[in-house]
């Protein structure tokens, strides 16, 4: 069995390496990534182009169709859906976003046992937003219709059984422009006790300074997991596992890894070392982030705490081949189940 896993790992499929265990990767559609996860020749009229701007730099991406999303969980039993972080599902009027038309046609390529995580929108979540030359406070901020209305139940419309969870995403707070760890607490709190109960809700929280036992307390008390983040202003993932002391706050028993970038590597300079994608960029991969996620998931494994593994191009270069590497390293010690 070992050994068909391990065959299974080599050809990028990552269904089956333990019941509790799932590898997905953050979005999908990548050019870069043919001849791994995506078939030569099968989407080349599917094929569209962007330009992103990274910094000073641009650069021409190309995108493959949606359809390609069948074709994605034939290798992975998980996805993270990152697009939501950037529009509600309904804008103010009550009419549906392009996001909410995407998300649809992602459903209609997925089977039973395909699942999604799915991030939600910034302006929920985000204390500031990009606006101008800089940021500027978010009105929204933790509003429990935006969240409800625009955007949860709309969710569940679409997915039903294939959403297995929502990932809160809170940006970086410099220094000068932090929420006392109490109010933090409280906002939380405050907001984690109107929505809608679920056992599906994860946080991330890019501010070390709110990884703190008041700001648990609240996390626990609500059943929403902590997600455990390797991202460029976090600490390693070990040192964010000991400030937990090893437990796991999600009610579902659910856990969440996201590899996204380098530590002390900027979102800008981990995309333009990434680009295209297509391979590991010598130097890029830690190989401590590997052991630590190990870490994390035999923890996790321990107290039956199934765990969603997400994977960036940017913690490496390519997630197919950072996939490979760390299906690899939970062969040696994870036993089959």
């Amino acid at each position: 069995m070992a050994k068909t896993l391990e065959q299974d790992a080599r050809n990028f499929v990552f269904r089956g390496i333990h019941s509790n265990i799932l590898i997905g990767t953050a979005s999908d559609r990548y050019a870069g990534w043919i001849g791994q996860i995506y078939s030569e020749g099968r989407y080349e009229k599917g094929i569209t182009h962007r330009s992103h701007k990274v910094g000073e730099k641009t650069i021409n991406e190309e995108i493959l169709p949606v359809e390609s999303v069948a074709e994605y969980f034939e290798h992975f039993p998980l996805l993270e859906i990152d697009y939501t972080f950037y529009r509600l599902l309904l804008d103010p009027k009550g009419s549906p976003t392009q996001n909410f038309h995407v998300l649809k046609s992602y459903r209609e390529h997925m089977e039973k046992g395909d699942l999604v995580l799915l991030k939600v929108p910034q302006i929920v979540i985000a204390r500031k937003l990009r606006g101008g030359s800089g940021f500027v406070e978010n009105e929204n901020y933790l509003n429990l219709d935006s969240f409800t209305k625009q955007f949860y139940q709309l969710a569940i419309d679409i997915l039903g059984p294939n959403l297995n969870g929502f990932i809160f995403e809170q940006e970086y707070h410099v220094k000068n422009d932090r929420v006392p760890i109490a109010k933090m607490a409280q906002n939380l709190d405050e907001f984690f006790s109107k929505i809608p109960k679920d056992t599906r809700y994860h946080i991330e929280l890019r501010t070390e300074a709110y990884l703190v036992d008041q700001v648990f307390d609240v996390l626990k008390k609500h059943g929403v997991g902590l997600v455990f983040s390797h991202w460029t202003w976090l600490p390693p993932l070990r040192k964010q596992l000991a400030k937990v002391n090893a437990e796991f706050f999600n009610s579902g028993k659910q856990a969440v890894i996201r590899l996204i970038t380098p530590l002390r590597m900027s979102y800008e300079e981990s995309y333009a070392k990434a680009f295209p994608c297509d391979k590991i960029v010598p130097g890029m991969l830690d190989p401590e982030m590997i052991e630590d996620t190990a870490k994390i998931v035999n923890e996790a494994m321990k107290d039956k705490v199934r765990v969603n593994l997400i994977i960036n191009n940017r913690a490496g270069g390519n997630a197919p081949l950072i996939s490979q590497a760390i299906a690899d390293r939970l062969h040696k010690e994870t036993p089959q189940g």
